[in-house]
């Protein structure tokens, strides 16, 4: 590690340390004071203007750099133990930095990586449940992150008991990539009869945490570990989970990250059916049997190859193209197509049958048109 990253951890792990302070305020913080040097020697007048920093962490703030040689002290001796274990350590701002996850509110500003994210990893799915999940939950999950992995998408979980843990060992099964984000430091396995799977996902891909070295699996580090999990995906499978189960609140974070959704539907009978047929109920989530339907769902997303619509294999004109370019892998009708591509219906129905000649598009029932 170069000293000006080095420095720039240790400024960074100050902010953290400070109670009241998390990551979006730290976003918050240098985007007045554009590094972080210049907000622990910055002055109170100047951070209470910061969106967020109240007068007393603003003194909080201003308090912290005499804890400096402490911090620096503290991450001398991880960056050696990282170093042993073959571990990373990337910052918001670096370019290893997974884009999916930089596009969440109050993205983890540190991360420690065992193991590598890839670009193949932007194609990937989370899968979370309940620890104690019934024979058809263990054969869903089986199936579905089976079906997603020879489809080359990586699955995501959190490597807890249960669901987590059958997601990534199908996933490594299956010759496939998997990425466990876990709530405690890279050198605390957790649960501890999964430190040979811990290994393993390192080795086939990466385990990733934003807590220090030494930081215990406390219940409180999982909520915030659950929004990680989502913001590395981009969608998440419910497997099966009660109605308060850990797994609907990695949900509910996709949802506020504009994310997708999906929810494997159970019996009614049992609690471990509770949280996923409630989604469902509610709309929050879309029902699905098997991994075709998340597929169809994220065509767009998994396959930009497919949506390059300014590159046709064949020739088309002029207005042609721009109906194209209204289209998506989603169902449009016919009038709003022609108000896009700002011609008549009648003209429009002309250069949408010519498409689906040269089998470009589709039409669906109720004069829907899709791309092929």
């Amino acid at each position: 590690m170069n000293q000006t990253k080095f420095e720039k951890l240790t400024y960074l792990n100050l902010l953290l340390d400070i109670d009241g302070i998390g990551p979006q305020k730290i976003l918050n913080l240098i985007a007045r004071f554009k590094s972080v040097e210049k907000i622990v020697y910055s002055n109170f007048n100047e951070l209470i203007k910061v969106p967020g920093v109240s007068e007393i962490l603003a003194k909080k703030i201003l308090r912290a750099g005499n804890n400096l040689e402490n911090i620096k002290t503290k991450l001398e001796k991880d960056t050696r133990i990282l170093e042993k274990l073959g571990a990373q350590i990337i910052t918001f701002w670096d370019s290893d930095y997974p884009a999916l996850l930089k596009n969440i509110y109050s993205p983890p500003i540190i991360l420690y990586i065992l193991g590598n994210i890839i670009e193949k990893d932007n194609n990937s799915i989370g899968v979370v449940g309940t620890r104690r999940p019934s024979n058809y939950g263990k054969w869903a999950a089986e199936k579905i992150t089976g079906e997603l992995v020879n489809q080359n998408i990586t699955i995501v979980s959190g490597l807890a008991r249960g669901i987590d843990s059958i997601a990534h060992r199908t996933a490594l099964k299956a010759g496939g990539r998997t990425i466990a984000v876990i709530g405690s430091g890279l050198d605390v396995i957790y649960p501890p009869e999964n430190k040979k799977l811990f290994y393993e996902i390192a080795e086939n891909g990466a385990v990733v945490s934003e807590y220090k070295l030494g930081t215990k699996p406390d219940a409180q580090n999982f909520p915030k570990r659950n929004r990680i999990i989502s913001g590395l995906s981009l969608g998440t499978v419910v497997v099966e989970t009660r109605k308060n189960g850990g797994a609907l609140q990695t949900a509910a974070f996709a949802l506020d990250q504009n994310r997708e959704v999906f929810a494997v539907p159970g019996n009614i009978n049992i609690q471990q059916s509770e949280g996923t047929n409630t989604i469902i109920k509610r709309g929050e989530a879309k029902l699905i049997t098997s991994a075709s339907d998340i597929l169809d769902e994220l065509s767009i997303k998994l396959n930009p190859s497919a949506n390059n619509k300014n590159k046709p294999n064949v020739e088309v004109n002029l207005f042609e193209q721009k109906i194209l370019d209204t289209l998506s892998y989603n169902p449009v009708h016919i009038d709003k197509i022609a108000a896009s591509s700002n011609l008549n219906t009648s003209e429009c129905l002309v250069y949408l049958l010519s498409l689906e000649f040269k089998g470009l598009i589709k039409q669906l029932p109720g004069k829907n048109f899709i791309l092929n």
